[in-house]
This record gives structure tokens, sequence and C-alpha cells, in this order.
């Protein structure tokens, strides 16, 4: 999918990209910072880029999950989505329950799938957290994932899964 993506963007400044891939659900910054280096990009504007295009849709998700999932509801395959979708968050959401701020800061902070700001929104969302509380324990968050993925992808560090 990134490949495809990345072909259709070609021709673009590389810092618009990294900040689209970063904003992409799945990709986010653990997509976006590997892909820029790729490009060439200096690892310090890799990181801003990458952080700016990852906390861009917190604020509208943060603001609209409740309403769009209401209404989207409505239709049956939409309602079996945010079934799925909940479910799955509100499972690995055991650490932001106990922890509140810090523990939504400390989910979205670990780069493994599903912990990243999209989902960390939808937890925010599913254990009713204030806008601004959410916001900056996600943002706090993406800032962690960022370095801790800026320095494996630079080999600083190892990671293992």
């Amino acid at each position: 999918m990134i490949q495809k993506l990345l072909v259709a963007l070609q021709g673009l400044p590389k810092e618009l990209i990294t900040v689209i891939v970063a904003m992409l659900p799945i990709a986010e910054l653990r997509g976006s910072i590997p892909v820029a280096l790729g490009m060439g990009m200096d690892p310090r504007s890799v990181f801003w880029w990458s952080i700016i295009g990852n906390t861009i849709p917190v604020a509208p998700i943060l603001l609209l999950l409740g309403p769009v999932s209401k209404w989207l509801r409505r239709f049956k395959i939409f309602n079996r989505f945010f079934n799925w979708l909940f479910a799955r968050t509100e499972k690995n959401s055991a650490v932001i329950q106990k922890y509140g701020f810090w523990g939504l800061a400390i989910f979205v902070g670990i780069p493994l799938p599903i912990t990243g700001a999209w989902s960390g929104c939808a937890a925010a969302f599913l254990l009713q957290m204030k806008f601004w509380r959410a916001f900056f324990a996600i943002l706090l968050g993406i800032l962690i994932a960022g370095g801790i993925v800026m320095l494996a992808s630079l080999g600083v560090i190892k990671i293992f899964l």
C-alpha cells in the first residue's frame, strides 16, 4: 500500500510526502520515518515533519469520532466496523484505564501495531477523556514513538518483535 501511495505522490516535496504518510491510520510515523529517511531526508527534518503529520488528524478524530460513529452505526457494515474497532481498542486499553493521561501517552508511545495516535483517539473516546487531556497525552505519545522509531531506523537501538 505504501509503495503505491509513494508512486502516486511522486513529484511532491519530500516533506509533504512525509506528512501525508504520517497522517495515515496504519502507517503513522512508524511508516513515515523510515520512508522519509529512505528518500534521503535529514533525520531532524524527518522527525518534525512526521510529528506534524501524525498530529494533524488527532484533533478532528477526537472531536468527530463520537458524532460520526453514532451516525454511521445506523448502517450494518459500519456498525460491525465500529464494534470491531472499539472491541480491539478496549482490549488493549487496560494501561490507559489504570493510568489515565500517562497510560494513554505510553499506549501511543510504544511503537507497536494498533498503538498509535489513531488507536489512542479511539481509546480516549471509549474512556471518555476530556479533549485537551487526551490531545496532550496523544501528542506526548507521538513524540515518544517518534524518538523510538527514529533511533531504531538509524540503527541506534534495536527493537526485537
